[in-house]
């Protein structure tokens, strides 16, 4: 009786480190896999698609929270739209090859060729946006350096620009639209924090 005992308890962390291995085994989600490429491709596809939702800037030196409303109307062409809380624009960018517009709060028309130069200097705020319109749709955009998800689609990537490091993080997908597309996502350089929660995707 005594050996049946000792038996069973040897027994028993065996089967605990097999029953381990099988649960922290997860499956490879490197930027080579195939099924990463599959998605990739399925969203670099979309070259017409609109997005709105909220838009939050944070930093040491200026809070600005906002509605945003994106459209894409060909990969070179784009517009921001930036509402505040009663509707009111507070920005409006229009994007072309070699023409940028931007529009205030005040009504006055600005024209530039580098968008995102001029709305950092007539609004303030750092936004990547030659990168931005590719992270909006979950693609690394200029960075070589990023993770995905169990779902193969990215995580976190980290871009350097110039002198500035920027960090973003997928917080969530919208599972009703195909291929899925970022929901929420929250970019990082230094003290400054863009986050952007976004309501809905309209694709064509």
């Amino acid at each position: 009786m005594p050996i049946c005992k000792v038996s069973l308890l040897r027994l028993i962390p065996l089967a605990s480190l097999v029953l381990t291995a099988c649960t922290t085994t997860k499956p490879a989600t490197s930027p080579s896999s195939p099924q990463w490429h599959t998605h990739q491709q399925a969203v670099q596809q979309l070259s017409q698609y609109q997005t709105r939702g909220s838009f939050a800037y944070l930093s040491d030196k200026k809070k600005v929270y906002a509605r945003f409303f994106w459209q894409q109307y060909s990969p070179e062409h784009y517009r921001l739209l930036l509402t505040n809380p009663l509707g009111s624009t507070e920005v409006d960018l229009n994007v072309r090859p070699n023409v940028v517009q931007l529009t205030d709060h005040q009504g006055k028309r600005y024209v530039s060729d580098n968008a995102e130069e001029m709305i950092h200097r007539l609004s303030g705020m750092a936004i990547p946006l030659n990168n931005l319109r590719q992270w909006i749709l979950g693609l690394p955009g200029g960075s070589n350096d990023f993770t995905l998800d169990d779902r193969y689609r990215l995580s976190r990537l980290n871009y350097q620009q110039g002198n500035l490091s920027w960090a973003v993080d997928y917080q969530d997908y919208s599972g009703a639209i195909t291929p899925p597309l970022p929901s929420r996502l929250e970019l990082k350089q230094g003290d400054q924090r863009i986050k952007l929660k976004i309501d809905s995707w309209a694709l064509k």
